[in-house]
């Protein structure tokens, strides 16, 4: 191992491998922290992609057991064989990192397992996980640390009756009853998971509402098709305690607003109120960086502390927490290291939550647009009145476009719906390049595909759709 780097960067996860990758592709000489048996981060090992292998697993199984009738398809004694799936999620965990470690390996990065500290600018300490210790320096050093699941003040996760979303992926039987605390994003996914396999799933949510950083009155049909899929909802309440037995979980839910408690029991209880940028052990009181209030390190466009040579990028500075922010951050930071204009384009970042239906925005909500007294026209177009979308019995939900009053210029677009992970991105592009509704409306879309009902929505906005 050598110990002189041009960029280290601590952190394997999907921000960190990727700034690395793209650095050793610029032609520097990179090294990579991170303290894992395998590269990913959260990401690949214990978060986006296991929880996907276990959405699409379940789905399948779902759609077999309820789904293939309409179709003139008769199936019959589905059962669930849960250690195979689980064997299956596994194996698509081991291959992907196993995939970046190879990326490593070709693009001539040293892969140095362990835990980084930054005693100063152009030096890491790593504790290395097979014992001992490594000094090594650098020109510059990345943070792509990550983040970690969010505590909720009286509950004590032990990730066997009371778990994190990652102790959600390893249960070993379906829970009778699975209490989900948290209305976002991870703690809906979980849910629809164990709901398919046969569990009763209440999700409790401080907030009147849930996904509440997505568009209102698509989050409020996404809540109704949850419902009708069975899971249930308690909003406007707060968590104040928990205990455990060998029967189960028993947790205290009051109103958020105040007023009496009341018990809820379940088998198992799932934590998924959110994340927090994950820093520990760094030394960065030592070294100078700067947080904010939320712990969060600080930097400037150029993804650079307050300490020259210092940089940061993914869950651990501002923005979205996602997985593909972190990337986009990865490539740009390498890219100016190298001396060129890497840029990171915050209002055309994608959200999706990965249920069936799928919750998928881009851009500004029509609340952030009222907020900020901007004019602005909506198109709106149904899942129910696109042909492809009949065909394969995925009707439920709508696209809906939101594009500035004066420009037309697309602000943002909301979509629950079959695919909708997929279908944003047509949108998404069409902002990067600050296009216009018309710009969707006017271009050929092939028939019949789920991509029509965008098209439609592009048109709406001129309230000129076609098939509404």
């Amino acid at each position: 191992m050598a110990d002189s780097y041009d960029v280290i960067v601590i952190g394997g996860g999907p921000g960190g491998y990727v700034a690395a990758i793209r650095a050793a592709q610029l032609g520097m000489r990179v090294a990579c922290v991170d303290k894992r048996t395998a590269l990913g981060g959260t990401c690949l090992n214990i978060g986006c992609i296991p929880s996907k292998a276990l959405l699409q697993a379940t789905e399948h199984f779902h759609e077999a057991k309820n789904g293939l009738g309409v179709f003139g398809v008769k199936v019959g004694g589905v059962e669930l064989d849960l250690p195979v799936m689980m064997k299956h999620k596994d194996k698509v965990v081991a291959d992907n990192t196993r995939g970046v470690e190879f990326l490593f390996k070709k693009n001539k990065i040293a892969w140095v397992r362990g835990t980084g500290r930054i005693p100063r600018a152009g030096a890491v300490e790593v504790a290395l996980a097979d014992g001992g210790s490594a000094a090594l320096n650098a020109k510059n050093i990345v943070i792509a640390t990550g983040s970690d699941s969010m505590p909720l003040r009286g509950v004590d996760v032990d990730e066997k009756q009371i778990v994190s979303s990652t102790g959600a992926l390893l249960l070993d039987k379906v829970p009778a009853h699975l209490i989900v605390v948290g209305g976002g994003y991870i703690g809906l996914e979980m849910g629809s998971v164990w709901r398919r396999l046969g569990a009763e799933v209440t999700v409790v949510e401080f907030l009147d509402r849930i996904v509440p950083g997505m568009d209102a009155e698509v989050g409020k049909q996404f809540q109704r098709i949850l419902e009708r899929q069975g899971l249930k909802f308690r909003l406007s309440t707060k968590v104040t305690g928990a205990t455990k037995s060998a029967t189960g979980v028993k947790l205290t839910l009051e109103p958020a607003a105040g007023g009496s408690a009341e018990p809820l029991d379940g088998d198992i209880a799932l934590v998924s109120i959110g994340r927090r940028p994950y820093t520990d052990g760094l030394g960065l009181d030592r070294c100078g960086v700067a947080l904010d209030n939320r712990g969060m390190i600080t930097v400037d466009d150029r993804f650079e502390t307050n300490v020259k040579g210092i940089y940061a990028i993914g869950d651990v500075i501002r923005g979205a927490m996602l997985a593909h922010k972190a990337e986009d951050e990865g490539v740009a930071v390498a890219e100016i290291l190298a001396g060129q204009k890497g840029h990171v384009n915050y209002d055309a970042i994608p959200g999706i939550v990965y249920t069936a239906p799928e919750l998928a925005a881009v851009g500004k909500t029509e609340e952030q647009l009222k907020a900020a007294g901007i004019a602005y026209k909506v198109g709106k177009f149904p899942f129910t009145a696109n042909a492809r979308a009949r065909a394969a019995a995925t009707t439920e939900g709508f696209v809906k476009i939101l594009a500035d009053g004066a420009t037309d210029r697309v602000l943002g677009c909301h979509i629950v719906g079959a695919d909708a992970g997929t279908l944003i991105h047509e949108v998404v592009m069409a902002m990067e390049f600050d296009g216009s509704s018309e710009d969707i409306a006017r271009t050929c879309h092939g028939h019949p595909t789920l991509n029509e009902a965008v098209k439609e929505a592009a048109l709406a906005v001129a309230g000129r759709a076609i098939h509404i």
